[in-house]
């Protein structure tokens, strides 16, 4: 019967590790099989990282930079009059924890009001901004609008 210890790989099936730099009589010794000087020949080899070409200048130094981000940019979470008409009841307050609430945004986005869709109800709309169609769709169904800071 087979015992665990009596277990061995198939022949063939393992192969033994290349011992490289051990002489001459090796076949493997002197230069370890990599050949004379040059990068491929040094410890450390193919340890670049994926954008460096040699020394060339890099392709993203080549390329001339575009543009600059502003700091002081404000993003706003855009809502439509159409959205808030079918979600909401007629005469209700809409502010921004009412939307986040329905899902619209965050609660600590800010929210700007567009004049997509039809406005068939009134409602108190408070939000950071307003497109000019919204206000005037707003208006023209009898509620009113507000900028909040």
């Amino acid at each position: 019967m087979v015992e665990l210890h009596d277990l061995q790989p198939h022949w063939g099936a393992t192969k033994e590790k290349k011992r490289v730099g051990r002489g001459i009589g090796s076949g493997h010794g002197k230069t370890a099989g990599r050949g004379h000087k040059g990068q491929k020949s040094r410890s450390g080899d193919r340890k670049m990282p994926p954008y460096f070409e040699g020394g060339q200048t890099p392709l993203y130094m080549r390329i001339p930079k575009r543009g600059f981000k502003n700091p002081t940019r404000k993003e706003y979470t855009p809502v439509n009059v159409g959205v808030i008409d079918k979600l909401f009841e007629d005469g209700m307050e809409i502010t921004p924890e009412v939307l986040a609430s329905k899902g619209l945004c965050d609660e600590k986005d800010r929210v700007k009001i567009l004049g997509d869709g039809e406005l068939t109800k009134k409602f108190v709309i408070k939000a950071h901004a307003f497109s000019k169609s919204a206000k005037e769709k707003i208006e023209k169904a009898g509620g009113k609008w507000e900028i909040i800071s």
